[in-house]
């Protein structure tokens, strides 16, 4: 009879145990909704400091729900909740080296949401990564890098923030034109080609489509062509590379002389006045 009631105890744990985890993990499910939900709001929108305080929120949120639930799960098992808390043995001087990383996560985190280092929707360099900030919880930022993937940089080790305010680094791209009026046109001809072409040619390295703008003078009474590129911060190789080398071939084809530094490749930052974001 003893052990009947035993086995029976044990049972009722077993199944009290399963219930609380897949309670806990609705409502770990019902937490990520309704942060959606607000993240996808008018109101919230407004201001990429709510996004991101929502997203701090909801991470910690789920991270205290899973937190508890293994704690209860296990009591229900006979572990002491003391003991899973601190405890003495190998695994909880390991579960303690850990958890020095996860306060130092969460301490970062806290500190990068209030002394607004970033927010989600900047366009950021960290740790060597470069990305546009997607999510921010208590352990990890997530960038989208330009090739489309998640990366996730530990926040206790960002170190050094670079910010790119307006999400992109300019990039001109200048054609000293040949006097021969017929040869000049031919290289403008030839400019406009390419420039069509390079966002097929290189993907991935441009934040708005290129522009090609009107035909300038130079100080020294030369006509050139200039383009604007908008390039993720970074990424412009390829105009300083194969662009610029396809564009001086072309253009020693069409004007034999034509010089090496007639095609000049510049990086700027274009002046960025932050707005007044409602808080």
């Amino acid at each position: 009879m003893t052990e009947l009631l035993q086995d029976t105890t044990t049972v009722q744990r077993i199944v009290l145990a399963l219930v609380l985890a897949v309670a806990v993990h609705a409502l770990v499910r019902s937490v990520r909704w309704m942060s959606h939900r607000a993240m996808s709001s008018s109101v919230a929108r407004r201001s990429n400091k709510t996004l991101t305080l929502i997203s701090l929120i909801t991470s910690t949120l789920v991270f205290i729900l899973y937190f508890a639930a293994i704690g209860f799960v296990l009591n229900e098992a006979g572990v002491p909740l003391s003991t899973y808390l601190a405890s003495a043995s190998i695994i909880g001087l390991a579960v303690a080296f850990g958890s020095q990383g996860i306060v130092q996560d969460v301490v970062s985190g806290v500190t990068i949401v209030f002394t607004d280092l970033f927010d989600i929707g900047d366009v950021i360099e960290i740790s060597g990564q470069v990305g546009v900030v997607e999510r921010f919880g208590m352990r990890f930022t997530v960038l989208r890098n330009p090739l489309g993937a998640e990366v996730f940089v530990p926040n206790r080790s960002i170190l050094n923030v670079v910010a790119y305010p307006r999400g992109y680094v300019r990039c001109f791209v200048d054609i000293v034109l040949p006097h021969d009026a017929e040869a000049a046109k031919k290289l403008e001809d030839e400019a406009r080609l390419q420039l069509s072409t390079a966002m097929d040619q290189f993907p991935g390295i441009f934040r708005a489509p290129p522009e090609f703008m009107e035909r300038r003078t130079s100080v020294s009474g030369r006509s050139f062509l200039r383009m604007k590129f908008r390039v993720w911060p970074g990424r412009g190789g390829p105009l300083e590379g194969p662009f610029r080398q396809e564009l001086l071939q072309a253009a020693k084809k069409i004007a034999p002389d034509y010089a090496d530094w007639m095609v000049a490749v510049n990086f700027e930052v274009e002046p960025y006045t932050k707005p007044n974001r409602r808080r």
